[in-house]
Formats: C-alpha cells, structure tokens, sequence
C-alpha cells in the first residue's frame, strides 16, 4: 500500500459476505479413520473407548462410535474430483475467489480460530458436506497501520443435513 487507507473494505467486498466461496465432500468416515484420529490426538494416552470399542460405544447415549467433536473429515482428501494441493494463505485469495479485485496489502495471517459445535457427532459411514462463506469484514488500527479482517465460516453438515460444528477462521491483513 502506498499511504494511509481510509478503508480497504469496497462495496464489491460487502457484496461477498454470505456468498458461498468453497464446498467439499467427504468420503465416508470409517470407523477406523476414527480410531486413527482419536490414538494420533491422545497420544500417547489411550483414547476414551467411545472412540474405539464398539461394544462400549452402543452403551453410551451415543449408541455407538462417534468421532472426537475436532475430527476433520477432510484431513487427507475430498471426494471431490480433483483433489488439489492446499496452498498457503496469501492476499487477495478470498476475493479472487469471486473475481473482485482484493486491497493491497503487504501480509496476511490467521488471525483466530472458534468453534461452534452443535453437539450432532460425526459417525461411520457419514459424509460430510462442508460450505465456506466470508461471513464479516471489519477494520482497525494496529502497529502496522490499518489492518483488514476476514472472516471465512466453515459448515459441516451431515447426510441428513444436521449441521455439526461451525468453524470460523479470521485473517488478518495489513
């Protein structure tokens, strides 16, 4: 950027928000992708046995295995055709997305990530449908002038169309 902004924010970038930018597809979850997810994220505890053990599972409320509230069903791939390396944040990748030429910036990072869960689990045999949106801009001054933040909201919705977990990351730019 070449001087102060008043505002990076165009009505072309309000225009965005809300509009879907990115969808994926799982394949269907395994059981055993469970198991995997579970010993890789309480290693080198064992995992709580509603991860694993089938029989103790059909017990719990949950009546059977179900992931942890974090497991990523598009760790490895999409189903969608096809699967592309994932690049690195970089400026203006969001409004590209749509063809709106982004503002200049010098820098982007990941500013925060939250998580809403809905308490819908995800289970062998699900597939899940992920939808990504620019749900807020908003602006303020830092050290380094004005900075622009994104907000990217990601659904992940089941099958049956239960939503699961919401998943907002912000990004900054300066």
């Amino acid at each position: 950027m070449t001087g102060p902004a008043a505002t990076y924010i165009t009505e072309e970038m309000r225009a965005l928000v809300g509009r879907v930018m990115a969808t994926a597809t799982s394949f269907p979850i395994a059981a055993s992708d469970i198991r995997r997810w579970a010993a890789a994220v309480y290693y080198p505890e064992i995992p709580p046995r509603l991860f694993w053990d089938a029989e103790y599972a059909t017990s719990t409320p949950f009546e059977g295995i179900v992931a942890p509230e974090e497991f990523n069903p598009f760790a490895i791939m999409t189903a969608d055709p096809p699967p592309s390396p994932r690049s690195p944040p970089r400026p203006g990748r969001f409004e590209r997305a749509f063809g709106v030429e982004p503002p200049a910036s010098r820098a982007v990072l990941q500013g925060a990530i939250r998580v809403r869960y809905t308490g819908i689990r995800m289970r062998p045999g699900d597939v899940i449908r992920s939808t990504q949106r620019i749900t807020e801009y908003s602006e303020r001054e830092g050290r380094m002038g004005l900075q622009l933040y994104t907000t990217l909201s990601t659904e992940f919705v089941n099958q049956l169309d239960q939503l699961i977990k919401t998943l907002d990351t912000v990004y900054v730019r300066y």
